[in-house]
Order: structure tokens, then sequence, then C-alpha cells
């Protein structure tokens, strides 16, 4: 009993239904196609299920956030994979998987056969008991990886309402969660070893931005522990938290956010590994030319950064999926992948943008007691990092351009003093900046940004003071 498809893809989360759109895109042919997934639905947008899905009124729900919905393009419900002859293989798991036979068995027993094969497994969260701590199967104990977590969240978070939740991790799920608890109404305790929220990610300073706000809804932040053990009742559910530092805290509710592992056992042995993941090239294809790793799985080339890493976002998953098709079906046409890192988040009434690296020394700019502010980061003379919270789609546009060209900064205080203003000149094409010629007179050189023009930093920081006074200039007189 088999089935055999020129493309699989494996994993049914944010990567497939992008990796789907794609393969349409280029011209896949019906029935050459299957993506196989645990999950009973079609791929969707995951970060709803933080933000959206747990709303008090009008949650999202699907089909709205059906893939590639994230991307503004099309909606990809069941009725569009069956118009585009595209096999929808839902709750089924793979046991085994073969790369040597090109072959996949299910647990069912079906064996599914492929010329090509992206792994598009992504991660599972992360457990309690991993860390010796038993209890995470309780029935109000939640995690947030798929749309089951979601439904079982919300189902215990409208059983909570007026009630005491305590989330375990200071993360992205933590964040997120923490906000959509205190939306409905439930009184939310933090708890995470780090010295301040986000601590991959955000400085001190940032982090304290969040918190102070987050602190006057009502949320209590624990760090520097973690939890030990849960409080039962004789029938097993969880009524509070018991944590190292010998502090307790009630609980009718407690969500777990500790982060996630690759889902990579299934090629353990025959695929290379590194730094957690599949190991795959600037192709995304892995040790074996057949098969391509795309999304939190993969750990691939980054360009920028020149080294390999594995970076856990949507926005990875996203435009690695689409690469991997590209170079399945256009491999002569199809350049390096050449990603630039993004994090971003959408809380409250915040939103912010993060690209690049934060390495290095910190430069802060704009204003930490209103809603526009946001951070460079320079590492060892060039800006490799930028955030900003509360900018408009033209400037984060313009810390995302500027930051892939990583410039040279000469000058930490002139960098402070210019702020968002430094980005926002330098972003804009073509460049003219005024060069000396040989005889003493002046001229203009136009810098298209294939010129990499950054060894005139002198004359770039320069036209950026000016340009920034300009656009600095423009937002007052909008605002007045």
């Amino acid at each position: 009993m088999g089935r055999a498809f020129v493309y699989v893809i494996l994993g049914g989360g944010v990567a497939a239904g992008y990796a789907a759109l794609e393969f349409t895109k280029k011209g896949v042919s019906h029935g050459e196609l299957c993506i196989i997934s645990q999950e009973p639905v079609a791929p969707y947008e995951r970060p709803a299920l933080s933000k959206g899905f747990l709303l008090p009124e009008a949650p999202a729900r699907l089909p709205a956030f059906h893939t590639c919905v994230g991307a503004n393009e099309e909606r990809l419900t069941p009725k569009w994979y069956k118009e585009h002859g595209i096999e929808l293989i839902l709750g089924t798991r793979v046991k085994t998987a073969d790369i040597r036979r090109k072959t996949l068995l299910t647990a069912a027993g079906e064996t599914i056969s492929y010329r090509f094969l992206i792994i598009a497994t992504g991660a599972r969260a992360l457990k309690l008991e991993e860390f010796g701590v038993s209890g995470s199967d309780a029935e109000n104990v939640c995690h947030l990886r798929d749309l089951a977590d979601a439904t079982k969240l919300v189902d215990v978070m409208q059983a909570s309402t007026g009630g005491n939740a305590v989330v375990i991790g200071g993360g992205y799920i933590g964040m997120e969660v923490a906000a959509s608890l205190v939306i409905n109404k439930i009184n939310v305790s933090m708890v995470f070893p780090e010295p301040h929220c986000m601590g991959r990610l955000f400085t001190p300073k940032i982090a304290s931005y969040y918190e102070e706000f987050y602190k006057s809804k009502g949320v209590n932040f624990v760090k520097g522990t973690v939890m030990s053990s849960f409080v039962f009742t004789p029938e097993g559910k969880v009524t509070g938290v018991n944590l190292k530092d010998g502090s307790y805290l009630p609980a009718d509710l407690v969500v777990v956010g500790i982060g996630i592992r690759p889902n990579t056992s299934l090629f353990e042995g025959q695929l290379t590994l590194e730094k957690g993941g599949i190991k795959v090239n600037s192709r995304l294809q892995t040790s074996n030319s057949s098969v391509y790793a795309v999304g939190d799985v993969a750990s691939f080339p980054v360009k920028i950064f020149g080294e390999i890493r594995r970076l856990e976002h949507v926005d990875a998953a996203r435009k690695s999926a689409r690469h991997a098709v590209a170079a399945i079906m256009e491999p002569d046409t199809t350049p390096e992948f050449d990603y630039l890192p993004f994090f971003y988040s959408r809380i409250f009434s915040f939103s912010w943008q993060f690209y690049g690296e934060n390495l290095g020394e910190a430069i802060y700019f704009g204003d930490f007691s209103g809603t526009s502010f946001g951070a460079y980061w320079v590492h060892k003379g060039h800006l490799v990092g930028s955030f900003l919270e509360g900018g408009s789609k033209e400037e984060y546009d313009a810390i995302a351009n500027v930051t892939r060209l990583r410039p040279p900064i000469n000058d930490l205080s002139e960098l402070e003093r210019l702020g968002l203003g430094f980005v926002m000149a330098l972003s804009q094409k073509p460049t003219v900046l005024p060069l000396v010629d040989m005889g003493g007179s002046m001229s203009t050189n136009v810098l298209e940004k294939s010129v990499y023009p950054w060894h005139a930093a002198a004359g770039v920081v320069a036209a950026a003071a000016i340009a920034a006074f300009a656009y600095w200039y423009g937002r007052r007189r909008r605002r007045w």
C-alpha cells in the first residue's frame, strides 16, 4: 500500500502553506505535490494563536487565518488545495523516513515515496518534565504550539476569568499570552530566571519599558527563579506553583512557554545536523541533494553573519519555504538564500520590529517615555542591528534596508543624536554625496546600493545629518 509524488512537504505548519503557494506559482502539475501533517487542518498562520485566537471578543478562527494571509496573499483553504491538485494528508504521523530509498512510512502503515522532500517539521514545545518537574499534562496546564493547544488554552481561560494565571517563561510566548490573559480579565504572574523579559533579544532598558507597562496592567513579574513543583487537588488539578526561591503562587491556570526543540528525530543518522537543526546550504539543501529543510528545523547560512544559524520565527519560515521551492523548481536561476534576521511582535497597543543581531554596544534614540523609540547595535565599527517601537511602514523599511548594508559607524554620539533620521536618510535611493575631485572642485557622485559605498563614511554621516534634520523637522511640522 503506498502512493508516489514528485514533491512531498513533511509538516503542516506555516512553511508548508507558503511552500505550496510557491509551487503553484512555479507551475507544479496536479497530483505532483502532497503535504503530510499531524494536524487535522490545512496549514495556518501560527502567530494568530497567541494573538487574535485568544481575544475575548470576535476571536480569530479558521478559516480566517489559513496561510498565506499573514503575508497579504491568498488564503489557502482546503478547497484551494483541491482546486490546485495538491494532496493534503492530514492527521497523519510519519514514524520512519528512509532517505536512501526516498520513502516515508506513516503510523497507519502507508508508504509515501518522493523525488524531492521538503522537511518542514518545525519544533515542539519543551515540557517541564525535561527539567525535572512533573505535571504538564494536568487539565489546567497549557502550552501553545498548535491549534489543539490554543483551543485548550481558550477553554481553561474562559473558566478562569477573575482568577489567577501563572506564566512560566518570559520570552515571546510568555509575553504575548500574558497580554491576552490580561485582556481576558485574569490576574497574571510571570516567572522566569532571567533578569528581564525577552532576554535573548531585549536590553534591560528596552525590557524595562514593556515591563512597566505590563505592571500598570497588573502583571506581577517574578524574576531570577524557576518553578520547582505544582500543587494539586486530589483530582489532579493544579491550584498553585512552588518556586525554587521558596515562594508560592496561586494558580487557576498555568501556561508553560519555556522554549522549543526542533523535530529532527526522523532524520538523525541520515542527514547532517548542526546547532540543533538540520544543516542546509544556501539553497536550503541538506546533505542529501533530494532533501531540503525550512523553517524552525533548518540551520542555514546567514550570509550577513557569515555563519550557520537556526532562527525561530515565522518570517524565516515563510521566506525559507519560498526559496527552497524556487531552488527545486528553478535551480539554474535561483540565487543564494540571503536572509536578514527579522523579529516582530504586536502586543496591547505596541508594535515593534528588530533586524540583524543584538551584538555590541546598544545606542538608544527616541522617547522612552512616549510611544516611539528604538536602538541600534554597533559591533566592530559597524551597525549590525536595529530595533524600533511604534514606527511607520516607511521607518521599518528604512531600518531593515540600512541594517542589511551594515554601514560603518565612527561616532556613536553622532549616531545617537541623529536617531531614526540616520536610517531614514541612508535608505533613500539613490544617495547623492558631495565628493572632492583631484582638482579641488566639488562634484557629486550618485551611489547606488550595489556599489556598497560605505567607505565614504564621513560623507555618509554628513549627508545623513542634513537629511535627518529635514526628516525630524518634517515630522514636527506634521504634528503641528
